[in-house]
């Protein structure tokens, strides 16, 4: 003859593995959070050590390239203003600085 189980006891069983699994998830939250930051971190490694190995490459072409004369660029304060085109010079002029004695 076979007994059934009583509906109480598998109840009180599932209940009893899911208290289980969320310890286990509350146990091992620290390690996910963990694995994450640890992923971000390589993920942000390998993007700046691209972007050095990209920069180095293009200082050595712009270095590399031969330098050709310079294109003008318009003016954008017109005519009459200052353009870039004339260097600003700065003169200074001795002054003549007399001094009291006493």
């Amino acid at each position: 003859m076979t007994t059934a189980t009583p509906l109480g006891d598998t109840t009180f069983f599932s209940l009893n593995m899911t208290t289980r699994g969320e310890d286990f998830l509350y146990k091992s939250s620290g390690a996910i959070v963990a694995a994450v930051v640890v992923v971000v971190i390589i993920i942000f490694t390998v993007v700046l050590i691209l972007l050095k190995m990209y920069n180095r490459k293009m200082r050595t072409r712009r270095e590399l390239e031969p330098k050709g004369p310079k294109p003008v660029a318009p003016s954008a304060l017109g005519p009459n203003g200052n353009s870039s085109q004339q260097p600003a010079t700065v003169t200074f002029s001795p002054v003549d600085v007399h001094v009291e004695t006493r």
